[in-house]
């Protein structure tokens, strides 16, 4: 394939999550956050996983920013885990939570690499989901308070805040289909949460603003939706439905200051949108330096009366919108590959809502990873295809005039997937769980050459 270079100053880096990869789930002052408290309930998570230990990061730090720094990353996205600042959401700040996250930055910043920090990434405390969560619009506004504690500690090293990692799961996952916690399944919870949130992100911006924050970003996980048939008016309907369910209830608020009118009208078939005060979509727009985007699969749907529509997932698409299942080259989370839709998100994203720079914050493909070299290390090579066809996507998207910023990987490390537990990996470097070892995949080596040269 043509050789590709990427712009001069082009971020290259790295994701991860709390949760995912700290353990130390009772150390030093936490306090459960509600995906403890999911995982522990039967049924919700595979085989019953928790992140009680998960990749134990947070005594392994030192070992994994040296681990970065062999691999070359420029940057490094990780999320302040909320239960271990203010275990109960509310009240003092915790000094011994903030001086993980302390060392962890002195750590990168001794390696040159820059930290980027999303202060919420779905783990809740739950102290303040048993008052209501993100349908309690007190959330947002302690949200805020913590995200003021964490910049007071860290803000004279961080450059790159982020204030919430993909809304539209934390909602539609967590109160809509409750395959993620929470767990509630109430389509009108969904549509409230997804309104704090927004208000969450506008209410910390603009206190990070005022303590004198550098760059400020969301990330979202934008969905490019396609017709099952481009030639048909119901496919297009459902098309604009299920875009604005995933993509425009949170891009026009965010950068058109104000939410669009089809999406109140449907969030009013399920619940009475006064949620929505005076003043609050003007706080949710905030200027932001940064957009953050997730992509990992597109959507293809079709309208089709008397569909089943999903599971909850895309409130008030039942009965209209068939979501059709992938086919072609999947992932092992049964995601469909198919790079050109990344390119086609950032397209849009850049034609509808200008002005904002773009970071691609997460993109990468769980695999089996049962193929070994002769010395043993994981010979993944359908993920270096992932990851190559979606880089040149992305650099794709750069010659039609996107203004990307730089690319993090997902993820760093194998690790605590969710609801899938322990057994999808999209780590660049494998985990052995029962020693913790770390030992860098190809994809790894060939993410390090990627880095090195500055392209494909």
């Amino acid at each position: 394939m043509k050789a590709l270079r990427f712009p001069e100053n082009f971020v290259w880096g790295a994701a991860t999550a709390a949760y995912q990869i700290e353990g130390a789930a009772h150390d030093d002052g936490r306090a459960p956050s509600i995906w403890d408290t999911f995982s522990r309930t039967p049924g919700k998570v595979f085989q019953g996983h928790t992140g009680d230990v998960a990749c134990d990061h947070y005594h392994r730090h030192r070992d994994d920013v040296a681990l970065m720094a062999e691999l070359g990353l420029r940057a490094y996205r990780f999320s302040v885990a909320w239960p271990r600042i203010r275990p109960d959401g509310t009240g003092p700040v915790n000094p011994r939570g903030l001086d993980f996250y302390d060392r962890l930055v002195d750590s990168l910043a001794e390696r040159g690499i820059d930290p980027i920090v999303t202060l919420y990434h779905w783990d809740l405390p739950q102290t303040l989901e048993d008052r209501g969560g993100w349908t309690n619009r007190e959330t947002a506004e302690h949200f805020a308070e913590y995200a003021t504690a964490v910049y007071a500690r860290l803000g004279d090293r961080v450059r790159t805040w982020t204030t919430l990692n993909e809304p539209w799961c934390s909602a539609y996952l967590g109160y809509g289909s409750g395959v993620h916690a929470p767990g509630v399944r109430n389509p009108g919870a969904a549509f409230t949460a997804v309104h704090h949130l927004l208000l969450g992100h506008g209410l910390a911006t603009r206190a990070l603003r005022a303590a004198g924050a550098e760059t400020i970003s969301i990330t979202l996980n934008p969905a490019d939706v396609q017709p099952a048939d481009p030639t048909s008016a119901a496919d297009a309907a459902a098309v604009r439905l299920v875009d604005g369910l995933q993509n425009r209830i949170f891009l026009d608020p965010l950068l058109r200051a104000g939410y669009p009118e089809d999406m109140l009208e449907h969030v009013a078939r399920f619940v009475e949108p006064t949620f929505v005060r005076d003043g609050d979509e003007k706080l949710i727009a905030a200027p932001i330096d940064l957009l953050g985007l997730n992509f990992y699969q597109p959507t293809y749907v079709a309208g089709r009366p008397g569909a089943d529509g999903d599971d909850g997932t895309y409130p008030g698409t039942e009965g209209v919108v068939e979501f059709l299942p992938p086919t072609g080259t999947l992932t092992d989370m049964g995601w469909l590959v198919e790079p050109a839709g990344l390119t086609r998100v950032l397209e849009r994203i850049a034609t509808d809502y200008p002005g904002v720079p773009l970071m691609i914050t997460e993109n990468g493909g769980a695999f089996p990873d049962t193929a070994r070299t002769e010395d043993g290390q994981v010979a993944d090579d359908d993920r270096i295809a992932y990851l190559d066809g979606h880089l040149r996507a992305a650099h794709e998207a750069i010659s039609r005039g996107v203004d990307l910023r730089g690319y993090l990987v997902w993820s760093l490390l194998d690790n605590f997937e969710w609801a899938e537990g322990y057994r999808k990996r999209f780590g660049i470097v494998h985990v052995d769980y029962l020693t913790q070892r770390r030992t860098p995949k190809a994809s790894a080596r060939w993410y390090q050459e990627v880095i090195s040269r500055n392209g494909l």
